[in-house]
């Protein structure tokens, strides 16, 4: 495959958010907390080398706001999609990856598809194992074929 034809997607997982038990209102609201606002701002430099043209978010509050600075620091709107939200699995992801008009678009999402993507990308060894991980405010690089399949990726820590 010619690499002129992949596109690149980063998926990011939201930054530390407050501890779940501990947070008695609706999830969708939880917010970032000291340290995962910190993540977020610091995101605008893991991607100050990187293109992006487009943001989208699951419409959870720490996910907006773990892409809110690098959003602010490119003029780009957050597009929110429940694609991206927690349970939506491989397949919201999918339906980005899938779609040839995005690249070097942002998905701002959560552990569990995170967890899924990296699961699949040990399966069909794009990836080893313990090539990279699922932390909180981590970033996956995907390069992407003409149907969405993930042809490499690479693993960017959580600041």
């Amino acid at each position: 495959m010619d690499a002129m034809t992949l596109r690149t997607f980063y998926v990011v997982r939201h930054g530390k958010a407050g501890n779940p038990e501990k947070w008695s209102g609706d999830d969708r609201l939880r917010p970032l907390n000291k340290k995962g606002k910190m993540q977020a701002d610091e995101l605008v430099d893991v991607f100050k080398r990187l293109s992006v043209s487009e943001i989208y978010s699951s419409d959870y509050l720490r996910c907006v706001q773990t892409v809110e600075p690098l959003a602010a620091a490119r003029r780009l709107e957050i597009k929110r999609s429940p694609s991206l939200e927690f349970g939506s699995g491989l397949e919201g992801l999918g339906e980005f990856l899938g779609d040839r008009a995005l690249d070097n678009a942002v998905l701002s999402t959560h552990g569990d598809i995170v967890f899924e993507l990296v699961e699949d990308l040990v399966a069909r060894e794009v990836i080893k194992a313990g090539d990279g991980g699922y932390q909180k405010g981590s970033t996956w690089v995907l390069e992407v074929d003409e149907h969405g399949v993930t042809e490499r990726a690479r693993y960017i820590p959580a600041p």
